[in-house]
């Protein structure tokens, strides 16, 4: 359940919610209570911490149409209700903003310093 929402928030947010405060490179996992009640949705936020309080508050403020929209794809009795978080400190989101650029293009990391050829071996 929490990987079908998963994947329906992540297209939902990315293609159909226009807000220009909400900078995300996806949604990283959800996590449901027990009692199923309310889901934790980690997101992986690109900016510094303002940039993500912004869009952890454009996510709430949209929650509603959200909840609505999700109730409509997914088939499930009760819908919990949507928490939203950063999934990575916002020290850490320009690098993994990079990392995931770096994976999307299929490049390996550019390496400062090349491997050459083995020293020769010490004789003694």
């Amino acid at each position: 359940m929490s990987e079908t929402i998963r994947e329906e928030l992540e297209e939902l947010i990315a293609y159909e919610l226009s807000d220009p405060r909400i900078q995300i490179s996806g949604v990283a996992e959800v996590l449901i209570s027990p009692d199923a009640r309310t889901a934790r949705v980690r997101l992986v936020m690109t900016g510094d911490v303002a940039e993500q309080r912004e869009t952890v508050e454009a996510l709430n403020h949209a929650r509603a149409y959200i909840r609505r929209e999700l109730s409509s794809r997914v088939d499930i009795f009760r819908l919990p209700e949507l928490h939203f978080e950063p999934a990575i400190p916002a020290e850490l989101a320009p690098r993994v903003h990079n990392l995931l650029k770096r994976v999307r293009r299929g490049r390996p990391r550019p390496d400062a310093t090349k491997p050459g050829p083995d020293p020769p071996a010490d004789p003694s």
